[in-house]
């Protein structure tokens, strides 16, 4: 059993602090990890932003484009469900460049990810329209999404992965929170774009102003890949590739035993650290992609409010979130990842009946409000926490495989899934109420998951057991 607390991290992880301090005491050593810190910032703000594009063009755009036939609520499930395709990829993505990663190094599957996730998403832009060529204009949607999806499967675990193990292990909540950040910068360069795009009269936006976004994308796709191609690879996956083979041949060799000696211990305490990552994901992708995502559409499609409105919210959530998100990490550092994670989820399960209340007023300033309070609980605070936590759960020898697959899993079980869940609720029961229960479910798994996880704080990264 392996269960670090803050008080123990000194003791426990000084080699790992000491060879932290060591590459930071050197130019070489603080180039590298400044690199290393800006490649991983621009390719979640990447990966970001391809999905707050698509997730505000579903809200506000693509049921005119690709499903021009459609009411508004079926419109706006059609959107969401070429959306959730995305979601299914992300585990497969996860799985195989996961694998990739702990075998051949995290630079070489960030080089991988960033360029199919970059050219996927330029590609939308170039997509004919339903009016030009029918039903083959959602049918490539589709699978450019499923594209986009597999590339960003991987990265958000694989930034995740790199700035943990770069990081000295007293600071690695704030400086995993880089990881948050690009997701916020991510959203801010999405909802700033399409604040700029929508300016447009109705007719230019539909023929071809929508396009403007994918299309620039390539430009921070382009940057992102001439970084990472000139960055090293993380000091723990270099100190540990020599022994990796060999101690994944142990494991095998452990494993087999284990079946030879019928091992008693139960599937739960096998597999308790996988099984967390994916509560904790669920608890925050859920809430934050009906916050960001499902809700934008609703307010625009459904409550009718001007088109601006939810995409000012994003804008300015945005904003805060570079103030949220260091100060979550911080917060993680000093008083634990298990504390500060359920505060959020506590606060996540208070929010979602009053904010459907609030929306219904369609007060421009309180459904802003409402909408910022969501995005920063659900898509900035708590995932500055969950960033450091996630790397310190597993071990080094697959840490990147199980983490990746564990936080797409949990993705597809909630995120994924969630706006097309919710607008298929508001179809069936033309009411708000049954989509708060389910937001306030999500969040209640993840509040439920903190009560069974280790407090990781400071745990040394070099250990080959998962943290359970």
């Amino acid at each position: 059993m392996t269960i670090i607390n803050h008080s123990e991290s000194a003791t426990q992880a000084p080699t790992e602090m000491l060879a932290a301090d060591e590459r930071l005491s050197t130019q070489e050593g603080r180039k590298d990890f400044w690199r290393a810190t800006f490649s991983c910032w621009l390719g979640t703000t990447m990966e970001y932003a391809d999905f707050a594009l698509y997730g505000l063009a579903a809200g506000i755009i693509f049921g005119d484009v690709f499903f021009p036939n459609a009411t508004p609520v079926v419109a706006l499930i059609s959107s969401f469900a070429t959306y959730s395709v995305g979601f299914v990829a992300r585990p497969i993505g996860a799985l195989f460049f996961g694998w990739l990663g702990d075998r051949k190094g995290r630079k070489t599957v960030m080089v991988i990810t960033i360029t199919l996730m970059g050219a996927s998403t330029t590609l939308i832009g170039l997509i004919p329209s339903y009016a030009a060529i029918g039903l083959w204009a959602p049918a490539c949607l589709a699978l450019l999404r499923f594209m986009q999806g597999l590339g960003a499967g991987a990265e958000l675990s694989g930034g995740a992965v790199m700035l943990g193990e770069y990081a000295p292990a007293e600071k690695r909540g704030l400086v995993s929170s880089i990881i948050a950040l690009g997701s916020n910068s991510g959203t801010l360069l999405a909802s700033l774009v399409w604040l700029i795009v929508l300016q447009m009269d109705k007719q230019t936006l539909l023929d071809w102003g929508w396009r403007i976004p994918f299309l620039s994308s390539i430009l921070i796709a382009a940057v992102a890949l001439f970084i990472r191609r000139n960055m090293r690879e993380t000091p723990v996956f270099e100190r540990q590739k020599e022994l990796l083979e060999q101690q994944r041949r142990q494991a095998l060799e452990e494993g087999r035993k284990h079946i030879e000696e019928k091992d008693t211990r139960s599937f739960w305490k096998r597999t308790k650290a996988f099984w967390i990552m994916v509560g904790l994901r669920i608890g925050e992708n859920g809430p934050s992609y009906l916050a960001q995502g499902f809700i934008i559409g609703y307010v625009a499609k459904v409550l009718m409010v001007d088109k601006s409105v939810p995409t000012m919210a994003v804008f300015i959530a945005s904003l805060l979130g570079f103030l949220i998100i260091p100060l979550a990490g911080w917060l993680s550092d000093r008083f634990g990842r298990r504390i500060t994670y359920r505060w959020f989820c506590i606060l996540l399960v208070l929010y979602a009946f009053p904010a459907f209340m609030l929306l219904e007023t369609r007060e421009p300033i309180i459904v802003i409000g409402t909408i910022i309070v969501g995005m920063g609980l659900a898509s900035l605070g708590i995932f500055g926490v969950q960033a450091a936590w996630g790397v310190e759960l597993f071990g080094v020898t697959n840490r990147y495989t199980k983490m990746a697959v564990a936080k797409e899993l949990g993705s597809i079980m909630s995120g994924g899934t969630a706006p097309l869940i919710a607008s298929a609720m508001l179809s069936y029961t033309g009411h708000w109420w049954p989509i708060a229960a389910y937001f306030m479910f999500m969040a209640g798994i993840g509040l439920v998951t903190t009560f069974f996880a280790p407090e990781t704080r400071g745990r040394d990264l070099n250990l080959p057991d998962d943290a359970i």
